[in-house]
Formats: structure tokens, sequence, C-alpha cells
């Protein structure tokens, strides 16, 4: 048992973290990257097969939606937005859904996804949406890149990300909405190529996201990186059939955030054991020496790795930190 001391400590500590996100709610709402319209894209029927017929057919109406997208944030005047758009409307993106309402919606699928037979579903952390997109896909590129020809890598952004500097960051709310998205998510690619082996991989807040959704999901790893956990006490609490994989670098300051669950009168506060720890149970592999931003840069320690996880493989032991 946490001796009581220890135990007020890491209260007081999760209390002050709060208290002064709450104080920067106003000033990290000025980001606004939900204040830009955007109409709704047009309802999209079950896509039924991962032919190359069916997938380009869903390619292009996702194109549509983008390209929508881009004319509302040029009559809105946001032309910083709109470039960007303009670059996702390219037709050599693939997106399997878009929604540039509220920060922003889409799954973009990096490799051939009618030939995979392994498909790495990545879940961003705080503060990704359409503004900060382009470093996401940097990630996912970057982790395409390091694995074979048969692997597709999807990026998934199905939900409306917390802000790094904000009260939500510390509490599992936005986490519980995005668990059922993403669970309909993977099962409809399981329903699409059922002989694919399906990895999750998870950063940051997504850890939060992964956690929820992990219970009877039909995935072989759940890979967790610079995460603040996931807000079960270990992983035989995720119900999950999935290897559990947990990897954070040298220099992550994710380290010194409190791995404590607190329940209190208005909200659940922290996400529990640290995921690296040996009382969660996760096998941990070697991260390198990069901070919170570095897990799929190209060439880290910590990018080689989980391209390995995906392709069936054992990481390596070198550069490991727990």
């Amino acid at each position: 048992m946490t001796p009581r001391p220890h135990r007020s400590r890491l209260r007081r500590a999760l209390l002050a973290a709060l208290v002064a996100a709450s104080v920067a709610v106003p000033v990290s709402g000025m980001a606004r990257p939900a204040a830009v319209p955007a109409p709704a894209p047009a309802a999209l029927a079950p896509l039924r097969a991962a032919t190359p017929v069916a997938l380009a057919e869903r390619y292009a109406a996702a194109r549509d939606a983008v390209e929508a997208a881009e004319r509302a944030a040029d009559g809105h005047g946001d032309h910083r937005r709109a470039a960007a758009l303009r670059a996702m409307a390219d037709p050599a993106r693939h997106f399997l859904s878009f929604d540039g309402r509220d920060g922003g919606r889409t799954a973009e699928v990096f490799g051939d996804l009618s030939r995979a037979d392994r498909i790495a579903v990545l879940v961003p952390g705080s503060d990704t949406n359409l503004d900060t997109y382009e470093r996401f896909r940097a990630g996912a590129t970057a982790l395409r890149q390091e694995l074979g020809a048969r692997v597709a890598v999807v990026a998934w952004l199905g939900y409306k990300t917390p802000g790094t500097i904000s009260t939500e960051v510390l509490t599992p709310g936005r986490a519980d909405g995005a668990a059922s998205e993403l669970r309909a998510f993977v099962r409809q690619l399981g329903e699409l190529k059922p002989a694919a082996r399906i990895s999750l991989l998870c950063h940051s807040y997504g850890s939060v996201v992964c956690g929820r959704a992990a219970p009877g999901l039909g995935v072989a790893d759940i890979v967790l990186f610079g995460s603040p956990g996931t807000g079960a006490d270990d992983v035989a609490a995720l119900h999950t059939r999935a290897v559990v994989w947990a990897g954070r670098g040298a220099d992550d300051w994710i380290a010194d955030v409190p791995h404590v669950r607190l329940d209190l009168p208005f909200a659940t506060v922290g996400f529990g054991t640290d995921p690296v720890s040996p009382e969660f149970g996760a096998r941990v592999f070697a991260a390198g020496d990069g901070g919170h931003s570095d897990y799929l840069k190209p060439g880290s320690t910590a990018l080689k790795n989980i391209a390995r996880i995906v392709s069936g493989e054992l990481p390596s032991e070198e550069g490991r930190h727990a």
C-alpha cells in the first residue's frame, strides 16, 4: 500500500496541476482550432470490401468532403487552414473518412490497404487537430516507411483531442466518448480484412482512449508510448487478449506526471499505474533517449521497435529505459 504521506503529496500535485490548467483554459481556447466552419460531410454507406475499386470510391468521397471544407475555410478567411486542406485533397492522399467540423476528424491510410496483411492504427494524443495535423501525418509516414510492403498504417484522428494545457487532459472525459468510435473503427477494419493482424499504437492521451476501448477489442497488440496511464491499474484490468507493450523515452516529461487516479467529487483525475512500471505488467520496449514528441522520429530507437512490434518481431533491448 502506498504510504499515506506519499499519497498526500501526489494528491496535492494533481490538484495543483488541475488548478493551473483551469487558469490556462481561456488562453488555450484562443488557439480556436474548432472555430473554422466546415460543412457536414455526406453520409457514406458502410465500406463492404477492401478491394482497390471500393477503396478508390471511398477515397474519392472523402476527398469531396476535404474540398468542401477547404472552400468553407477559404470563405471564412482562414487561408492557412484552407492551404492545409488543399494539400489533404491531393489525389495521392487516401482518407477513409473526413469531417472538417469541430477541429477535424480523419482516418488517413498510408500504404495499400487492399493488400495489407498487417495494419497499424495510430491513435494521437492531445492538441492533434487539423491545424496540427502535419506532425501527426509525419509520424505515420515515418512508421510506414519503416515497415514492409504488405503493411498499412491508418492515422486515426477520430475524436476531439484535449488541449495539453487544459483541465480535460487530466481526466478521462474525452477518452470515454472516443473509445466507442475507436472500437467501431477497428471492428470495421477487422470485418474488411479478417485475415489481417491489427496493432493499436497509442501515444500520450491516446493511451487513455485505447485503455477505454481495449476490452474485447480484436487486435493483436496494444502499444503504449509516452503514456500518462490508461485509467487501469494493470494489464489484466484492460480485459484484452492483445499483447500490451509500453515504452518511454529517457527525455520524456511524462515520467514526471504523478501516476495515480483520484476519484474527486467533481471528476476523476489522473490515469493510474505507470504503464512502464513492473506493477502494470506490460512488455516494456526500448524507446531510446527521445522526448515526448520523438517516438515516431525517423531513425529513432522507438520508431524501429514500434515497427518491429507491428511486424510481429521482438523489439531490440538497446537503449531500454524503464
